[in-house]
């Protein structure tokens, strides 16, 4: 029965259909069968394939031209609910009745999935060449929409892309027995995908493209079926040859010759049909303008490669895989990037792609930095199958490419260059010697060396503040081991062998894995995450409530492993103190933390003690009392020694030894970071630091970092006072004295902004921006209102103040900075830091201003800043801005007109009275103004009465004051005008004649006379407001200008009628109708794609008028495919480059290339003549001699 399936033409339950080729192949045993199974079907009742309607099985009617029946190919493909194989098995019986009927069912089947409403008709087919019913179809298509099935949008749509790619694949499956064989079915059907991928219509050629490659997938099935069935013959005849002469059938031989014959024939024949569609079509559209068109040709050649490794994976077909991996489309490049994966996963296909590997290996480790993240992970994930494959393919650089990403924000690009470090790293693990090793040394776990490993890469990349992000980025791929907490703690208790003392007992890693363990919202947790995540917290809290003292004991000394270590009781289930009768561990634990605090004077050690006593005195466990016992005994024994410390220090002023600041600012240093997680105001630490700050101001010798401090606390003294009064009934005593006590430290910081310690300074001004935010009229909001005696509001002198320092210490230039830190060299991470500092003082202040606390002329001196300093600080101007015309529209034009003038009178005093309105400091100004205006945004309605103001207040300027020499000569400011002029096309154009009015009342008859230069601003700007040019012809109520109204019109509707066009509309189109022909239209417009294709040339005619291209031009791509191999470093086309790090643009791909050929098979022609001439599909020499061949040039990139 094997020999069965060749015999059956159809396996239809109607018919039966012999393939007389395989008749002579078969023996007694087949044919006997073959006849049972005849009879057997002949007892069925036969129905007619046809009715008298016209209609088939499962709705498939004829398409002969004269039929209105609905139900088509289409429509059942559409549809999707017939099964597939029952529709092509109903479309095969057709083909049996009448090919041609049948074959234009098919034909209008493609055409209706390309969108197009025409009908090819029987006598078109018979009588038309594939071009003429191309051009005739495209003049079917719609006109008001550009789409077509495969691009619509949908539930349907997106199935039926699904059901008509299995449509093909079916039809080739059953199919492939006999009627591809047959030289007329396949030779049009290829003839017609290959006439339609050519056509300047982008739906003819999407559809025809996919259905094209999908043909071609069918047939590598067929021709991988059949090199099978090849082998197993030849396998049957060498065995039954190699029989002795007496067993040997010489019948079956010569039959198995004849199989093994007519399999061959087979095989060339689909060979010859997949050098067709390859040469034909994917050649020309795998570089098609259209990224959709492009992406399906590299997904399916990725397909050909994986099915038939043997007749694809080949040079000859991977460089186009690797041109393509320079697309500017990320659709595309991602495309390449999974089909080389589904490559490399097959680790036989190894050996095959190592050349590609040589050639192509340093674009895809650039592409692990594209500027698309999902081809970026695609990249790593295809380095990572490549280093899988061989270690040695990738070089130390390109590894440490990768391993960089491990700190990527983009979680996915992390976490895939997570595996690929987990894999480097660990591929030489071998567990039995990790484990012998642990046992020498005494530990439980044998991931001790691979936790080492982990921590010397942490250590080399630098980067230690980004841990979490290492460790997120491992968690997928190693979680067994970040989650070996038994282990850690060994190497961390354990004394280190000697060389591995920076490595073994570094903590950098200390508390990452339990930060993402418990959570670091990186990522949603499911709920069996969840439930994971508190089993660990559960299992992780009781081992490290008995090692965490232990380990704080043995670096208690180094400062830095303290701070970190002291992270991790954040992170404790602190219940099991209590429930697991571990007391004794708290205990320890609070020893350790005091005899942190005792040795320690670093802010961020004491302030990680500081919250983390805070956590241990939460009121919802059982433990607050114990731990809050002995936070008191350590606050009361800082005090006693603040106190007498200061009362030294105070005794003493100047003759005070370096003893007594240093007892002074330790101990301040520790109450101040307690002071901001607790309250101490039962300690009263005011008036020690008022006292000392006072000192300071009085004696002008107080250490800076003591005023710093004393600053610092007192600040946090009296919002945790203001904290006590919101939360209860605070008496009107309370009020009085803590209004006292903010008034007086608000006046020691005014002072404090004239120390001569620039960080003094700093503190002060950033602490009386808070203060002033904290105590303004906003705090008698919601309810509030018996704190009004609380409220202050700053008076002139020190909004003065303010602003005087903003302009001294932000707006600085980076030498003066230098010179102001006393000559020292920064590097760049200093400057980094001193900028992030000015920034938050402008923006401190800027808050003041955008929250009504200082007046808002004082932003005047901000807003004039903007373009000199716009890379520092352009975006905390603009946001303040923004703001304060929300507040208030006019007040904020007043500041705007207010900055310029200030600009202006600045130029006046430098250049005289004479300006020079060419030079560089007026153009500056005027684009200043420029840059004002258009933050004025489009909606004039809003901004009318604003804008007005503004102009008043301009003219008001210009005019102020006389020229001393006499009202014939123009008035000092009258310059001014033309920075006015920026704002002129924000006025309405009725507005336009108010603001003329108001401008002649400051004019005299002579200014309107005059013409000199020194009155062409008086000019410029009467111009700018007589004028009703299209610009500013605008509509009241919509705020639109009628030339973008005009403009919108003609994006949706594309050109008026010639009648309802105005004049100076048709002067404008004119001047495009001088303009080339061959102008794109608008990306806007939405006219269909599809109505300008017109019948192409013949390709003889056409070669006539394009001119040769040089087969050696550099560029071209005979160049590239005959005289360049796959191994040469220009091999592949020039793309635009579409890394992260890329600097401009290059050409379209398209633009490299001309289309090499256009196959419009004949509708019958006998194998041998095909034969001869098409070249062998699977050599590769031939495809590369026929690419190299000139041809006609085809616009095949026309959207």
């Amino acid at each position: 029965t094997r020999n069965l399936r060749p015999l059956l033409l159809s396996r239809s339950t109607d018919c039966i259909y012999l393939n007389p080729k395989c008749m002579l192949s078969a023996t007694l045993a087949d044919l006997s069968f073959f006849l049972f199974f005849c009879q057997a079907a002949s007892k069925k009742a036969r129905r007619s394939p046809v009715d008298k309607g016209g209609r088939r099985p499962n709705g498939v009617a004829h398409q002969n031209g004269e039929g209105t029946d609905p139900s088509t190919l289409f429509e059942v493909v559409k549809q999707g609910k017939s099964a597939m194989q029952s529709v092509i098995d109903d479309w095969i019986e057709s083909y049996k009745q009448d090919r041609d009927l049948a074959l234009l069912d098919l034909i209008n089947f493609f055409i209706q999935c390309s969108g197009c409403k025409g009908t090819v008709r029987i006598e078109m087919f018979r009588n038309m060449q594939n071009a003429e019913i191309i051009r005739k179809m495209t003049e079917e298509f719609d006109e008001d929409s550009g789409d077509y099935p495969l691009t619509m949008a949908g539930p349907q749509w997106k199935k039926f892309r699904y059901n008509f790619c299995e449509f093909i694949m079916v039809l080739i499956r059953q199919c492939q027995y006999s009627i591809i064989y047959d030289e007329y079915m396949m030779d049009t059907v290829i003839s017609l995908l290959t006439g339609l991928s050519d056509s300047q219509v982008r739906a003819f050629r999407h559809t025809s493209t996919l259905a094209a490659m999908k043909l071609m997938t069918a047939l590598v099935n067929v021709a991988l079926n059949l090199s099978i069935n090849q082998d197993n013959t030849q396998r049957q005849y060498e065995a039954e040859r190699n029989k002795v002469a007496g067993k040997r059938a010489n019948e079956k031989l010569e039959l198995l010759l004849e199989k093994r014959k007519e399999l061959q024939e087979n095989q060339d024949e689909i060979e010859n049909m997949m050098n067709s569609i390859f040469k034909g079509i994917f050649v020309h559209r795998y570089r098609d303008a259209i990224a959709e068109i492009r992406a399906i040709c590299i997904e399916e050649i990725g397909v050909w490669m994986k099915l038939y490794s043997d007749a694809f994976l080949n040079d000859s077909y991977l460089k186009y895989v690797g041109w393509t991996l320079h697309d500017r489309q990320g659709e595309v490049r991602l495309k390449c990037l999974k089909a080389l994966q589904t490559l490399y996963t097959n680790r036989e296909l190894y050996p095959k792609l190592e050349l590609f590997t040589n050639r192509f290996k340093d674009r895809i480790v650039s592409m692990t930095l594209d500027k698309e993240y999902d081809v970026a992970v695609e990249a790593i994930r295809l380095v990572t199958l490549i280093l899988h494959g061989s270690e040695d393919a990738l070089s130390n650089d390109d590894c440490e490419n990768v391993y960089h990403l491990v700190y990527s924000a983009h979680r996915p690009v992390a976490v895939a260059a997570g595996e690929f470090l987990h894999r480097k790293l660990f591929s030489r693990h071998d567990p039995q010697a990790e484990e012998a090793l642990a046992k020498r040394r005494g530990r439980n776990s044998p991931n001790g060396n691979l936790i080492r490993m982990l921590v010397l890469f942490f250590l080399e990349s630098e980067l230690h503040e980004h841990g979490a992000y290492l460790v997120d980025s491992l968690w997928d791929s190693s979680q067994d081991l970040l989650k070996d907490w038994d282990c850690m703690v060994e190497l961390l208790l354990e004394d280190p062998v000697q060389g591995e003392e920076g490595t073994a007992t570094h903590i950098y890693f200390r508390s990452f894995w339990i930060k993402l363990c418990w959570g670091t919202g990186m990522r949603v947790l499911t709920a069996k995450e969840k439930k994971t995540q508190i089993d660990d917290k559960n299992r992780l809290t009781e081992h490290l409530i008995v090692a965490l003292p232990m380990l704080l004991s043995k670096y208690q000394a180094d400062a830095e492993k303290v701070a970190n270590l002291l992270q991790i009781p954040q992170y404790f289930d602190l219940e099991v103190y209590s429930s697991g009768r571990m007391e004794k561990h708290l205990d320890a634990l609070l020893k350790q933390i005091r005899v942190v605090v005792e040795k320690h004077a670093e802010m961020e050690v004491l302030e990680a003690c500081s919250k983390t006593y805070s956590i241990l005195c939460s009121e919802e466990y059982t433990i607050m009392n114990r731990v809050d016992i002995a936070r008191s005994q350590l606050i009361d024994e800082l005090m006693d020694r603040f106190a007498h410390s200061v009362e030294d220090l105070l005794q003493e002023g100047d003759e005070a030894d370096d003893d007594d600041i240093y007892n002074v600012l330790s101990t301040l240093k520790k109450l101040t970071a307690f002071h901001n997680a607790h309250d101490l105001t039962k300690w009263d630490l005011f008036k020690n630091c008022y006292r000392l700050l006072k000192m300071g101001i009085e004696q002008g010798s107080m250490p800076e970092q003591i005023a710093v401090q004393a600053l610092q606390c007192s600040h946090y003294s009296i919002l945790w006072q203001l904290v006590k009064i919101t939360e209860g009934c605070p008496s009107k005593d309370d009020l009085v004295a803590l209004r006292r006590v903010v008034k007086s430290f608000l006046a020691v910081c005014q002072q404090c902004l004239s120390n001569v310690n620039t960080p003094v300074k700093e503190q002060a001004f950033m602490l009386l921006c808070d203060l002033l935010m904290i105590f303004s009229h906003q705090l008698v909001s919601g309810g509030r209102e018996a704190l009004q005696p609380l409220v202050f509001n700053p008076d002139s002198t020190l909004q003065n103040e303010l602003l005087n320092f903003v302009l001294d210490h932000v707006f600085i230039d980076q030498d003066d900075e230098n010179q102001s830190m006393e000559g020292d060299e920064e590097d760049e991470a200093n400057k980094i830091e001193a900028l992030h500092k000015r920034r938050n003082l402008l923006a401190a202040f800027s808050k003041l201003i955008i929250y009504d606390i200082v007046d808002m002329p004082a932003a005047a001196d901000i807003f004039k800043q903007y373009m000199k300093y716009y890379n520092d600080y352009g975006d905390i101007i603009k946001e303040t801005l923004s703001k304060t015309r929300q507040m208030d529209k006019i007040q904020c034009a007043k500041t705007l007109i207010l900055s310029l003038q200030q600009l202006f009178n600045e130029l006046i005093q430098d250049q005289g009275p004479n300006l020079d309105r060419t030079s560089s400091h007026v153009s500056g100004i005027k684009e200043l103004a420029r840059r004002f205006a258009l933050t004025f945004g489009l909606d004039q309605i809003k901004t009318r009465e604003a804008v007005a103001t503004l102009h008043k207040d301009g003219i008001e300027f210009a005019f102020k004051v006389p020229n001393p020499k006499g009202p014939e000569y123009p008035p000092p400011n009258l310059a001014f005008l033309e920075v006015l002029c920026e704002f002129s096309s924000k006025l309405l154009r009725q507005d336009k004649k108010t603001v003329h009015s108001y401008l002649e009342k400051f004019m005299t008859e002579y200014m309107m006379e005059r013409r000199e230069d020194v009155w062409l601003p008086l000019i410029a700007y009467r111009n700018s407001l007589l004028t009703g040019g299209d610009d500013d012809r605008l509509s009241v109520t919509t705020g639109t200008s009628s030339t973008s109204k005009t403009s919108t019109v003609r994006s949706k509707r594309g050109r008026l009628p010639q009648h309802k066009r105005r004049p100076e509309e048709e002067s404008v189109e004119g001047s495009w109708v001088m303009r080339n022909d061959t102008l794109q239209t608008p990306g806007g417009l939405h006219t269909p794609q599809l109505t300008s294709t017109v019948l192409r040339e013949n390709p003889r005619q056409a070669a006539d008028h394009i001119p040769d291209q040089d087969p050696s031009e550099p560029g071209s791509e005979p160049d590239y495919m005959h005289k360049r191999g796959l191994m040469e470093d220009d091999a592949e086309p020039i793309f635009e480059d579409v890394m992260m790090s890329s600097r401009g643009q290059l050409e379209d791909m398209n633009e490299e290339f001309e289309d090499t050929m256009v196959i419009d098979l004949p509708a019958s022609r006998n194998r041998r003549e095909r034969a001869e001439l098409r070249p062998d599909f699977f050599d590769s020499t031939a495809i590369m001699e026929d690419d190299s061949v000139s041809a006609p040039l085809r616009c095949s990139n026309v959207n």
